[in-house]
């Protein structure tokens, strides 16, 4: 496999490391934007793909690096990019967390725990939106998403029972030859 490919992986995966803010959701706009429009390693419905099935399945957020780092360079793609994703923000974090604790009423402190609350919250909102908008929307997808949003929010029906009704809706509605496209 083209060693540019294990660069690449860095490249993208080690700065987003530093920049994920609020976890892992926060960069996922910024990833969306480096391996579809820059790299051009996924197309944004394959990104969409794998960003589902890195959510459906236990763990953090950024299990969609060892997705994308799997589909750029096989296994040991997955693997750089893991190393990648986890090192720089863990480096980061235990040297901070060491400050922290060394300089509990520091200023610098107070100002960092007030100003990256905002901060977090915009890239969260950024991750959200890269999603909704290489997300193929039709007004059956757009009323099924306004609808699930009202019965989650005013009733307590369980979100795992949802996606169940509305898998099985969108299967029954295709198997009818209901388009979605």
């Amino acid at each position: 496999m083209d060693d540019n490919r294990y660069i690449g992986l860095i490249a993208v995966f080690a700065p987003l490391s530093i920049l994920s803010f609020g976890g892992g959701q926060a960069i996922v706009a910024d990833m969306q934007h480096q391996t579809v429009d820059v790299w051009n390693w996924l197309t944004g419905a394959q990104f969409n793909d794998l960003y589902a099935i890195s959510r459906a399945a236990p763990g953090p957020a950024t299990l969609i690096a060892a997705l994308i780092g799997y589909h750029v360079a096989g296994f040991l793609g997955s693997i750089v990019a893991c190393l990648a994703i986890y090192i720089p923000s863990s480096v980061l974090v235990y040297y901070a967390a060491s400050w922290w604790q060394k300089h509990p009423e520091s200023r610098l402190k107070r100002s960092f725990e007030r100003g990256l609350g905002p901060v977090a919250v915009g890239l969260l909102f950024a991750g959200a939106l890269a999603i909704i908008e290489s997300s193929p929307m039709t007004i059956v997808t757009v009323l099924n998403l306004f609808v699930c949003t009202a019965i989650l929010y005013f009733t307590k029906f369980s979100p795992y029972k949802m996606v169940g009704v509305v898998a099985l809706t969108f299967y029954a509605l295709h198997t009818v030859g209901f388009g979605f496209a």
